[in-house]
């Protein structure tokens, strides 16, 4: 089941990248990062009302490791997000995320003192080739002759973002259940995100926002922020940080499915290929030794 979820949350994740790219031609990245954890927040007291637990303040020593997680997974990733997809394309911009699990795999090593076998390295990099082959459309050279613009550092921003996330929440679920530490770090982030909102004015823009956007709202707060973080979490928690993290590669081949779906693009073997070479990786990662 936690790998269903985590399955699933790539498709969601997949979604958000298509979902973003309509909402950066509308609102400025403050606003719909607002607007999207304003939904999440809800959504997720909701879920946990529902549940019976109705959530309460949290631990006052947990609090600082908590306004971390809104300030990296929420504030910083998400201006990041928005801010990168308003100056490239969706497809460039899901690359540079791809590279997130080698970096938290990476941090893993240093900071948590994860233990990663041949094996599982073996894994990460096979998968991480395969999510460039498949954004590349078979060429993955050819992504890094374009440069480094002000989109591409964005991107950059999120991957370090998320990757901090990533390694913070891995301190905390064993102490506090998933999805209300994804509530806790929703709504702090939401609160950051508030501030600057209202400073430089933008708030007013959501009455502009069309009905296409406001369904990019929900999408976004809902799948992509409220079920796909808490399913995350539950991955970090049941299989660790550097296992959980390998599913992200399925984020560019959701993506680019989604936008064949949606914008009617044809789909090449090179997805095909990219998105096999991306299961063998997470199958090597994830299989017991």
């Amino acid at each position: 089941m936690i790998y269903l979820q985590l399955i699933l949350t790539a498709f969601f994740w997949g979604g958000t990248f298509i979902a973003g790219k309509l909402l950066a031609s509308e609102i400025h990245p403050l606003t719909a990062s607002l607007l999207r954890f304003s939904v999440a927040t809800i959504a997720l007291y909701l879920i946990l009302s529902w549940r019976g637990n109705k959530p309460s303040l949290p631990e006052i020593q947990y609090l600082p490791r908590l306004l971390l997680l809104g300030l990296s997974g929420i504030f910083c990733y998400n201006i990041f997000f928005f801010h990168g997809l308003s100056h490239i394309d969706a497809g460039r911009a899901a690359l540079i995320i791809a590279t997130t699990p080698l970096v938290i795999t990476l941090l893993s090593i240093v900071i948590l003192r994860e233990r990663i076998t041949l094996l599982k390295g073996a894994g990460v990099c096979i998968s991480l080739f395969g999510a460039l082959f498949v954004i590349s459309n078979g060429h993955p050279t050819i992504l890094f002759s374009q440069g480094i613009g002000i989109g591409e550092r964005s991107l950059i921003g999120c991957v370090l973002s998320w990757a901090a996330y990533t390694i913070i929440g891995r301190t905390l679920v064993n102490k506090i259940p998933p999805i209300l530490t994804v509530f806790y770090s929703s709504a702090l982030g939401t609160l950051l995100l508030l501030i600057p909102s209202l400073w430089l004015g933008l708030v007013p823009e959501t009455s502009n926002l069309s009905m296409t956007g406001w369904l990019c709202i929900l999408y976004l707060g809902v799948f992509g922020t409220a079920i796909g973080f808490s399913w995350y979490y539950q991955g970090l928690n049941r299989i660790g940080a550097t296992r959980s993290a390998i599913f992200i590669n399925l984020v560019p081949v959701f993506g680019m499915s989604l936008s064949v779906l949606i914008f009617s693009e044809s789909i090449k073997s090179t997805v095909i290929t990219g998105g096999i070479l991306i299961i063998c990786g997470i199958y090597l990662a994830n299989k017991k030794h």
